[in-house]
């Protein structure tokens, strides 16, 4: 499938690439189809490009790589509206930002991915060990400054 985006051009991906969001995305409830993109060799940090809104992209990653005892509770009807046939069927994604020269990532809006039927759902989570900015990484700069200390 071809797909336009602002940041990367035209882009063909395939087919098994592509999440489909029934409910769609938190705040934006237009953009149901999402490209998982890999872009470096270091398949840390990907790319979730919407093919509904070229503008739109959002950086994710495992939360298990930085965070290894996160839990993510799937209920009833989760399991139902992505189709799963097992819980060891689904990927949890969460989105990274930069805020106050960190990496942070929203633990508590994860996005969880059916593996075989590439259906997705961004979950609300309440729980108080978590946050919407979990600091990941410190930013470069702030590395180099660490570093010298």
């Amino acid at each position: 499938m071809l797909i336009e985006t602002v940041r990367f051009g035209p882009l063909e991906v395939d087919d098994t690439k592509i999440l489909e969001f029934p409910d769609g995305l938190l705040g934006f409830p237009g953009c149901r189809r999402f490209a998982l993109l890999q872009t470096s060799p270091d398949p840390v940090l990907f790319w979730m490009q919407s093919v509904d809104d070229p503008a739109l992209a959002f950086v994710v990653c495992d939360p298990l790589d930085f965070v290894p005892d996160y839990q993510v509770p799937i209920r009833k009807d989760d399991v139902e509206a992505l189709g799963l046939q097992d819980l060891n069927d689904c990927q949890v994604l969460v989105i990274v930002n930069r805020v106050d020269g960190a990496y942070t990532a929203n633990l508590l809006g994860p996005v969880v991915v059916g593996t075989q039927t590439r259906r997705a759902r961004q979950l609300v989570l309440s729980d108080k060990r978590y946050s919407t900015r979990h600091r990941l990484l410190a930013a470069p700069q702030d590395c180099a400054v660490a570093r010298s200390a």
